[in-house]
């Protein structure tokens, strides 16, 4: 009974599962993320800055409206709630907390959501906000206490729990220390039940002290990558999208193994990858009368009965020396295995025998996990400084998942560094560098051509040196996906038309154009025939006559008998191209029906075989 309730599971829940598996097997990270934004209402935070600047109220809605979207793309599952404090009218279960009003309730983002927000920003938004919040007496505490009933009310699992304060004023209960006391007593009950609380103080006049009040509010950095609590105030809505972001943004670990240093000496890390490839999300198939997702169901029939097969009634087989092995489930998986996931040390080696042709795929990034191993990031810390010292990087042996092939990789030093604002732009730890196996070395024959004089190489220099710029992944989007991203979100918010997008890809040819001047014109008259035009089509070639006028056909590949055998004896006939096969057939009269590889070495194999 077991083996067809495992059997009638959907595929959703098996491509769960196997994801699990290949994590590593001790991923604790389940469930959903929270994240409840506790906004300040008060006066300060409608008034604008200096030369037209937006106030701190419209920054923070920006904030907002930027997670709500990025939270739809990217993770929609996930729990966002918008609070207000401070207000005059109030908005919660029972109304049981003065001067709170919740915008939205903890639950999933959408359109209607985005809409709310984009309502509250701007000159019409302030209006709403006075009319529909206004601004009274602050008491923080009863604004947790409403944030940690949002949290009792949801059922579901929630993995992460986060609530961000943005708030101007340092002392926002005016110096009242009943309020101040009871606001840190409540702040603490919640961080016991595992809510994270971030304080995105905002500029005032005469600056945000944040020693007066929120230093006992705020969780302490969660790991040693985060900085924890800043002491300089936003003032800029790039700033507090930064900021927001860097805190909101997710650190899972592809996966957790052990580093092993040596006999019983092991370092718990976390295996993380700094750079992933943006793709348009899939289609969905939706059934056309209610609109919901279809789920599809694989089931494997017997061709001979047409009964259902149990996935213990499947075996797999593999033809080798014209006998069919046939290998049960755990034999498969066992030829599979090679070792436990893992990383091994072997040795050290001098940065300078690291080349750059050793790179043969992106790399991932290694970070110690003091909650699985205690003591793992002191001695990471001290093999990552003695790295660093002695310019080496660690040699390993490297098995990331469950019957993963082993892999040889470069434990390469990273330091930490910090931007202008203190905030982190590169965390401390190894890169973890591919290494090519010997047949992944190939030595190639570059095509022959004539080689450029020493004039034009020194001009081609000069028009190098001009056009050189710094640059910044950060600063080039992705053009077909911004597109379709803003199109979907025109759809869903009703928008009359989708924000127009600048592809920051193309050329600049007019300030290229003035940068190089006549070198451009100077280069063309070195390398090019007089009076080339780069613009005119060249002029299509002439097919020779064919003298039997028909198309040109592929000459035969043809194979001897005594080959073929020669083959079947040695077990290769795999190594054959499909055309080669097809061919063989013909030639000795095999009869397939078949169009696949193994169907025609199958037939092959019987016709010369008996």
């Amino acid at each position: 009974m077991a083996d067809w309730n495992a059997y009638y599971n959907n595929e959703e829940e098996e491509e769960e599962q196997e994801e699990g598996e290949q994590s590593g097997g001790d991923y604790k990270i389940t469930g959903r993320d929270s994240l409840v934004f506790l906004v300040d209402a008060s006066k300060e935070m409608f008034i604008k800055g200096e030369d037209g600047a937006p106030s701190n109220f419209d920054m923070t809605m920006g904030v907002v409206r930027s997670v709500y979207t990025s939270k739809i793309i990217s993770s929609h599952r996930d729990m966002v709630a918008l609070v207000f404090y401070g207000t005059e009218h109030c908005k919660n279960p029972n109304n049981t907390f003065k001067n709170v009003y919740v915008y939205h309730d903890l639950d999933e983002p959408g359109a209607k959501r985005v809409q709310d927000v984009d309502a509250l920003r701007g000159g019409n938004g302030l209006k709403l906000a006075a009319q529909k919040l206004g601004s009274g007496e602050t008491s923080l505490v009863d604004a947790l206490w409403c944030c940690a009933n949002l949290y009792s009310d949801i059922k579901l699992r929630l993995s992460h729990k986060r609530l961000m304060i943005f708030t101007c004023r340092d002392e926002p209960h005016g110096g009242d220390s009943t309020k101040d006391r009871q606001a840190r007593t409540k702040a603490s009950d919640l961080k016991e039940t595992g809510v994270v609380i971030d304080l995105m103080h905002l500029m005032k006049p005469g600056g945000f002290d944040v020693s007066l009040f929120y230093r006992d509010i705020v969780s302490p950095p969660e790991d040693e990558s985060e900085l924890g609590l800043q002491l300089d105030p936003c003032d800029k809505l790039d700033d507090l999208q930064k900021r927001v972001m860097a805190k909101e943004q997710k650190k899972r670990a592809m996966a957790r193994v052990n580093l092993c240093l040596g006999e019983g000496l092991n370092v718990a890390v976390g295996i993380y990858a700094m750079a992933v490839t943006a793709r348009k999300p899939g289609p969905v198939k939706l059934y056309r009368e209610t609109n919901e997702p279809v789920r599809s169901k694989t089931r494997t029939f017997h061709t001979q009965t047409g009964s259902l097969l149990l996935p213990s009634e499947i075996k797999k087989a593999q033809v080798y020396g014209k006998r069919q092995i046939v290998m049960e489930r755990d034999e498969v998986d066992s030829i599979k295995k090679f070792d436990d996931p893992g990383l091994v040390l072997i040795g050290f080696k001098p940065m300078e025998k690291l080349k750059l042709h050793h790179h043969i795929r992106p790399s991932v990034f290694l970070y110690p996990e003091e909650g699985e191993v205690k003591g793992s990031a002191c001695l990471f810390s001290a093999l990552l400084k003695k790295c660093s010292e002695k310019n080496v990087f660690a040699l390993c042996r490297c098995i990331a998942r469950r019957n993963y092939p082993p892999r040889f990789v470069a434990l390469v030093p990273q330091s930490e560094q910090t931007d202008e604002g203190n905030m982190q732009t590169s965390p401390p730890g190894f890169n973890v560098i591919y290494l090519p196996f010997a047949d992944d070395l190939r030595t190639l024959d570059p095509p022959r051509c004539p080689s450029a004089s020493q004039t034009q190489v020194d001009k081609m220099k000069e028009i190098v040196s001009k056009l050189r710029f710094s640059y910044r992944s950060e600063a080039f989007e992705n053009p077909v996906i911004q597109k379709h991203y803003r199109n979907l979100e025109a759809l869903a918010l009703d928008m009359v038309d989708p924000e127009d997008i600048e592809d920051l890809i193309m050329p600049k040819v007019d300030k290229m154009d003035a940068r190089l001047g006549s070198l451009a014109d100077q280069f063309t008259e070195l390398v090019y025939p007089a009076n080339y035009n780069p613009e005119s089509k060249p002029a299509p070639k002439r097919k020779t006559a064919d003298p039997g006028g028909g198309a040109e056909k592929k000459p035969k590949v043809e194979v001897t008998e005594d080959e073929l055998k020669a083959h079947m004896k040695n077990g290769t006939l795999a190594k054959l191209t499909v055309p080669v096969l097809k061919e063989a057939c013909k030639q000795f009269g095999v009869r397939t029906t078949g169009t696949k590889k193994q169907e025609l070495i199958d037939a092959l194999i019987a016709q010369l075989g008996s």
